[in-house]
């Protein structure tokens, strides 16, 4: 227990000095040097003095702060103050460095601000009600193939609108394969309206970005797919990873991050 905590402590020390000279720009400044000092002897301090005192109490602050048995609503604030930060404050240390990246780390902070902390807890808010408002994002990452990833767990009010007006009906006439290529072009043309015409810059690229998803879907259940495990396990998880994250910067392709992201994020003052 006491070599964790010294880990911890350590991890916080060293992460607040590299925020604190970062966005200083410089080493001289003795009050954060003073801070850190102070940091590194009184946390230690205190969890040894708790270690006598009361152990338990000292095991309890040691955890993890999001943990299986904790209120979903604490979870998902948690995760809107850690977007927050990413937006108006790393985004803040790296804006002197790389316009992309400067976009993409506020990009990837508004979306787990929105589409994982805000709406979420707006849906925990409607159910404390009685309506039965199902969250957009139903933990993406525990996707074990392509076809959960997009049917199950990525924005599933979308997916609900194209299946039951797009899919459905096309499935009908063209067959499932055809009908899921045509949902995820039409999927790719709604993004260039929202992504590529604001932007001025970029066309096709996102159209591209979800070809590649529907074609990966399609890989998933051919009997190579099914001989690699490609829609299940670990090497499912790997594969729906690596198509989803490896093309995304053609769906947020530069002209985006350039033209809109990095302005967005210039009036909200976060850069």
């Amino acid at each position: 227990m006491i070599a964790k905590l010294l880990l911890q402590n350590t991890f916080f020390v060293v992460a607040m000095g590299a925020l604190l000279f970062a966005s200083a720009g410089t080493l001289h400044w003795p009050g954060a040097w003073a801070l850190l000092a102070t940091s590194a002897l009184l946390g230690p301090a205190c969890g040894l003095w708790l270690a006598r005192t009361d152990p338990a109490l000292l095991t309890e602050r040691m955890r993890l702060t999001a943990r299986d048995e904790q209120p979903a609503a604490d979870k998902k604030f948690m995760l809107v103050f850690a977007a927050t930060a990413l937006i108006w404050f790393v985004a803040r240390l790296v804006s002197q460095h790389n316009t992309l990246l400067v976009g993409w780390t506020g990009m990837v902070g508004v979306v787990f601000l929105l589409h994982f902390g805000t709406f979420h807890l707006l849906s925990l808010a409607w159910r404390a009600v009685g309506v039965n408002a199902a969250p957009l994002m139903q933990n993406p990452l525990r996707a074990t193939s392509l076809a959960e990833f997009w049917g199950k767990r990525w924005n599933t009010a979308f997916h609900e609108l194209v299946h039951h007006f797009t899919f459905h009906p096309l499935a009908k006439r063209t067959g499932v394969k055809r009908a899921m290529l045509i949902v995820f072009l039409l999927s790719g043309l709604v993004h260039e309206l929202v992504i590529s015409l604001p932007a001025r810059g970029g066309y096709g690229l996102p159209t591209g970005y979800f070809l590649i998803q529907g074609l990966g879907v399609i890989v998933e259940h051919t009997r190579l797919g099914r001989r690699l495990g490609l829609g299940r396990g670990p090497r499912g998880w790997s594969f729906t990873v690596l198509l989803t994250s490896a093309p995304a910067f053609w769906l947020f392709h530069p002209p985006f991050i350039r033209n809109v992201i990095v302005p967005m994020l210039h009036a909200i003052g976060a850069t």
